[in-house]
C-alpha cells in the first residue's frame, strides 16, 4: 500500500502536491501571493491509497475517521427510504464544476463497484460554456486543474451514494472560477443552459468568491441570472458555505480578510447555502455521539445582500443581513467521504487515488442527493427550498435534527509566521446552538422523516 496526505494551501482546501505527511489539525495559514486554486475545493485529508479504507483503518492507522457510502447512508437514515424505491429514479442531480475530470465515468464505475452501488440510469456530460481545455491543460497550473479533478469526484460519487437511482448531469466549464468575478460568466451560461433546457432537478455547487473580491456590488448582482431563471423554473439551487469559518480569502486567494466575511454563490438568497458537521460513526454507521458544527463551516451575514422573507423568523440570529448556512451535512476532512479517482498530470503514471476528502464541498452534493429523494416523493422539483427548511423546522417530526454544538472562530496567519502552529489573527465566530445558528444553520436532517415532510411542502 502506499500513502499520501492532504494537501491544504491559504485557499479553501487545495490540490498542491501528493507528499505524505502525518495527518495535523493545523490553523489556516496565509502564504505568499498565488494564483487562487478552486475556492471551495474539497480537503483532500488523505490521498493515494491502492484501497479503500474503513474507518477502522483510518482510525487506527491514520488517527483520523472515514467514511463509506452505507456509512452516510445509514447516518441520514436513508435505508427506510430505499427500502420503499425511493432512491432518486427519475429525478436529475446537476453537478457544475469548471473543467471536471477526464476519467470521471470510469471512476464513477469503479467507485460503484467497489461499493455495491447500482450506477446513475444515465450519467451525461457536457459543457454548454464552450469545450475544456484538453487534460492537464490550465493556464493556472496543474494543482488548479487537479483540484477540480478532485472537486468533480467527490461532488458527482457522493450525490450519487445519496440517490443511486437519480440520473447526473455533470456540467463541465471551460474557465476556472477563483475569486471575483474570474469564471463565473461560464458558470452563469451553462447554468442557463442546463434551465432553459430543463436539464436537471437540483443543482449542487461546491464554489465560492469572497464577497469582497467582486470589484462592485453590482458586478456581484450582474451574476445572478443563472438563478433568476432557476427560480423561475423552480430548480433549487444550492451552494458550499467555506471552510475557512468566519473568515474567507482575498483576491489573490492567500488568507484570510482579517474580518468575519460570507461567500457568494452560497450568500446568495436564491440559493440554499450548505454548511458542515462533523459526524462521529462507528463501523456501521451508527452515531456515537451527536453530531458537531464543524470549525471549518461557512457561516455568517452577507455583506451585500438583506434579510430575505424566509429567514424573517431568524431575524435576532441574523440582523438585517442574509445569514449562512440554511442546513448542514458532513463535511469535516477528520470525518471525511472515501473517494476515487485515477487521473493524473503524469501520463506515465496511472495509478489509482482512494482518498479521504471533506470539507462543505462533500456536504453541498450530499444535499442534493437528499432533495432528489424528496423530488421523487413528490413528482415534482422541489420549488422555494429556502422556504420549505424555515417553514419545517417550526413543525413536528419534520426531520430537521438541531446541532448544538461546535464553533466557526477562524485563526490564521497574516505577517510572517515561523511555524504552521503560529497565528496572529483571530477572527470570533459563532456557537451553534439550539435553533438556527450561523454555523449549521438550522441544523442536520434525519432522511427518513426530511425526505417526506419537504415533500408534502406545499400539498
Amino acid at each position: 500500500m502506499s500513502f499520501s496526505h492532504r494537501v491544504r494551501a491559504a485557499a479553501i482546501g487545495a490540490i498542491a502536491s501528493l507528499g505524505f505527511a502525518a495527518p495535523s489539525a493545523a490553523p489556516v495559514v496565509a502564504s505568499a501571493a498565488f494564483h487562487p486554486v478552486p475556492a471551495v475545493t474539497g480537503h483532500v485529508e488523505v490521498a493515494g491509497l491502492d484501497f479503500p479504507p474503513t474507518t477502522a483503518f483510518c482510525r487506527q492507522n491514520l488517527h483520523i475517521a472515514c467514511y463509506q457510502p452505507f456509512q452516510l447512508q445509514r447516518a441520514y437514515d436513508l435505508g427506510p427510504l430505499f427500502k420503499r424505491g425511493i432512491d432518486g429514479r427519475g429525478r436529475t442531480i446537476v453537478i457544475v464544476d469548471a473543467f471536471g475530470s477526464p476519467t470521471m465515468k470510469e471512476d464513477l464505475q469503479t467507485f460503484d463497484r467497489t461499493f455495491g452501488l447500482p450506477d446513475p440510469p444515465s450519467f451525461r456530460v457536457i459543457q454548454p460554456a464552450g469545450a475544456v481545455p484538453p487534460f492537464p491543460q490550465d493556464p493556472f497550473g496543474v494543482a488548479d486543474r487537479l483540484g477540480w479533478g478532485v472537486e468533480t469526484s467527490l461532488d458527482v460519487e457522493w450525490a450519487h451514494s445519496m440517490a443511486p437511482g437519480a440520473n447526473i448531469l455533470l456540467v463541465e466549464t471551460p474557465q476556472s472560477e477563483t475569486e471575483g468575478v474570474q469564471g463565473f460568466p461560464e458558470i452563469v451560461t451553462a447554468e442557463k443552459f442546463v434551465i432553459d433546457h430543463n436539464l436537471g432537478d437540483v443543482i449542487s455547487q461546491s464554489f465560492g468568491a469572497t464577497e469582497e473580491t467582486f470589484p462592485s456590488r453590482d458586478a456581484l448582482l450582474d451574476l445572478r441570472g443563472a438563478f433568476v431563471s432557476a427560480a423561475r423554473h423552480h430548480v433549487p439551487v444550492l451552494a458550499s458555505s467555506g471552510d475557512n469559518g468566519v473568515a474567507s480569502q482575498m483576491l489573490d486567494g492567500t488568507c484570510c480578510f482579517p474580518f468575519q466575511a460570507n461567500s457568494w454563490p452560497t450568500s446568495d438568497p436564491l440559493v440554499v447555502s450548505i454548511g458542515g458537521t462533523t459526524l462521529n460513526l462507528d463501523d456501521a454507521g451508527m452515531r456515537l455521539s451527536p453530531d458537531v458544527g464543524w470549525k471549518g463551516s461557512g457561516g455568517g451575514p452577507s455583506h451585500v445582500f438583506a434579510r430575505p422573507r424566509f429567514q424573517e423568523d431568524v431575524r435576532r440570529v441574523v440582523g438585517h443581513a442574509r445569514g449562512t448556512p440554511d442546513i448542514s451535512l458532513s463535511a469535516d476532512p477528520r470525518g471525511g467521504a472515501v473517494t476515487f479517482w485515477s487521473f493524473t498530470a503524469d501520463p506515465a503514471v496511472t495509478k489509482p487515488h482512494w482518498s479521504v476528502v471533506g470539507g462543505t464541498s462533500e456536504a453541498s452534493p450530499l444535499f442534493a442527493g437528499v432533495v432528489a429523494l424528496a423530488s421523487q416523493v413528490a413528482h415534482h422539483r422541489i420549488s422555494n427550498l429556502d422556504g420549505r427548511l424555515y417553514e419545517l423546522r417550526e413543525r413536528d417530526r419534520s426531520g430537521i435534527v438541531d446541532v448544538t454544538q461546535g464553533n466557526n472562530t477562524a485563526t490564521f496567519c497574516q505577517s510572517q509566521c515561523r511555524t504552521p502552529q503560529e497565528v496572529d489573527v483571530t477572527i470570533p465566530g459563532f456557537a451553534a446552538t439550539r435553533g438556527y445558528d450561523l454555523i449549521t444553520g438550522l441544523g442536520t436532517v434525519d432522511g427518513a422523516r426530511f425526505v417526506p415532510a419537504l415533500a408534502r411542502g406545499d400539498d
